[in-house]
């Protein structure tokens, strides 16, 4: 498969640059792969398409502030790192820029010195390890000092933080949300619990496998950065059990759908555990662990679009996705969602 196999055109007029308010005021849009017919509703419609029962799978992840701008120590030259994934209380995997600026052994600064950074060696993918000195809690430096990492598509700034967090975020981790999580309220989630779905939590933190763009011309040359994830046995418990009882598993986004395919054997049942995951699901995939999938619209020739094509189908997914533009959906992080039963 090409990479430009998954390519469609897309006004930059869609791209959404702010949330709606309230957020299940978003549209969505709702694709039966039974028949390939499709539904113009809103996120608050949502109970409607759901039924007692069914497990509604949720990313509990938190974004942190990962941005953080500084300064290069000796030369002064601005510097951007992004933080990407924690490996033990100083050290990140993270971005870096100006990258042949900042190798093995340069040092960074900021806030005045509050936080210094250390380059300790490159990875692959044109990642740093990266060593924080500071005195104090770092994470309380982050919030002092880090910005949310917003994707460079949206050139608006943020009325509040909270509006890149679900409202079910729970465990700091990521580098961006899990946007088709975006959409929910607790009101709409209290009415989802109340006419009897599961909504079971998991955790996967976002970072460079979810939102890096693929830059190999065939699919199967690209290769996805890990990230960690986390299935308690009460959460694969009740997964099994909605399986057991005829009942669908609905994943909130591509992050529970790529958690629970990680940890799925090849019946379909779910094993709890913890670990780092770079399943990287293209066309011809075998689901086991999903039944429906509540996503957004996702960036052209995107890991998060190939799996969407690999549960609907390629052609289908190119095809809803010209009408979603030609219905003047709203696009990417901040935009509209669409149901795939």
């Amino acid at each position: 498969m090409k990479t430009s196999d998954f390519h469609y055109d897309l006004p930059q007029e869609l791209i959404a640059q702010t949330p709606v308010s309230p957020r299940d005021s978003s549209r969505l849009l709702v694709y039966d792969r039974k028949d390939g017919s499709i539904q113009h509703l809103h996120f608050y419609d949502l109970p409607s398409l759901l039924k007692s029962g069914d497990a509604l799978v949720l990313n509990e992840t938190r974004v942190i502030p990962a941005r953080l701008l500084g300064a290069k120590e000796g030369s002064g030259i601005p510097i951007e790192i992004l933080l990407l994934k924690r490996s033990n209380q100083t050290d990140w995997e993270a971005l870096v820029r100006p990258g042949r600026r900042l190798l093995s052994g340069a040092f960074c600064t900021f806030g005045n010195g509050k936080l210094r950074a250390e380059i300790l060696s490159t990875l692959d993918q044109g990642l740093r390890l990266v060593r924080f000195h500071f005195k104090g809690v770092f994470e309380t430096l982050l919030d002092e000092l880090g910005q949310m990492p917003l994707p460079p598509y949206i050139r608006t700034q943020l009325k509040d933080n909270s509006q890149y967090q679900t409202v079910y975020a729970k465990y700091d981790g990521s580098a961006a949300a899990p946007t088709a999580g975006l959409h929910f309220t607790p009101k709409l989630l209290s009415a989802i619990r109340k006419m009897g779905v599961d909504v079971i939590p998991i955790l996967l933190h976002v970072g460079l496998g979810t939102f890096r763009p693929v830059a190999a011309e065939n699919v199967e040359d690209h290769r996805m950065h890990s990230e960690y994830y986390e299935v308690s046995p009460e959460a694969a418990d009740r997964i099994n059990a909605a399986r057991k009882n005829g009942r669908r598993r609905v994943c909130v986004g591509t992050t529970s759908v790529r958690t629970l395919e990680s940890v799925a054997d090849a019946d379909g049942i779910i094993r709890p555990g913890r670990g780092d995951t770079d399943i990287f699901i293209t066309p011809g995939y075998a689901f086991r662990a999903m039944d429906a999938l509540i996503t957004n619209f996702h960036l052209p020739e995107s890991t998060l679009l190939i799996l969407v094509s690999a549960f609907m189908g390629r052609e289908e997914a190119m095809r809803v996705y010209r009408i979603a533009v030609e219905q003047k959906y709203r696009f990417f992080s901040f935009g509209d969602a669409m149901m795939i039963l």
